[in-house]
């Protein structure tokens, strides 16, 4: 399955209707072109999907912008996952075993690596199973084969 037809099935509920990947970066946040030519943000590890940038134009300004580039590269978080997990394989992505806005710490024994298919998959669920619970709601995961 192609990495777009894994964005469609695991976040397609927000609404994306993806047509091209056009950035990644080393935690599976990915910058995706839609039908509309709209520009989205997967961002993981704190299970979101939006809308970054009506156009081209608009997204080639935000890239300029410092803080953004500061917050898509993730070089701490990066510098740190590559100490406490090693280099990425192929195929790889790091990832927070536990989401940010699941409580997961953004470090440390939170760190870990996993395939970007499954890290799509698995985001875009966790996201919609708690996309209407209210802010603070307690959560728990029940892992099934």
């Amino acid at each position: 399955m192609e990495l777009i037809e894994h964005i469609e099935r695991a976040w397609g509920w927000t609404g994306i209707k993806p047509v091209k990947v056009v950035g990644e970066n080393d935690f599976g946040n990915l910058m995706v072109r839609d039908e509309q030519g709209q520009y989205w943000r997967i961002c993981p590890e704190d299970l979101f999907c939006e809308v970054i940038a009506t156009d081209r134009t608009a997204l080639d300004t935000l890239i300029e912008d410092e803080g953004f580039q500061k917050d898509w590269k993730m070089s701490a978080l990066v510098e740190e996952a590559q100490a406490k997990v090693g280099p990425l394989e192929a195929g790889k992505k790091y990832c927070l075993k536990i989401p940010g806005l699941l409580g997961g710490e953004y470090g440390g024994n939170n760190l870990a690596s996993i395939s970007l298919s499954e890290l799509i998959q698995a985001s875009g669920d966790f996201a919609f199973q708690i996309k209407d619970l209210p802010d603070g709601a307690q959560v728990r995961f029940q892992f099934t084969e």
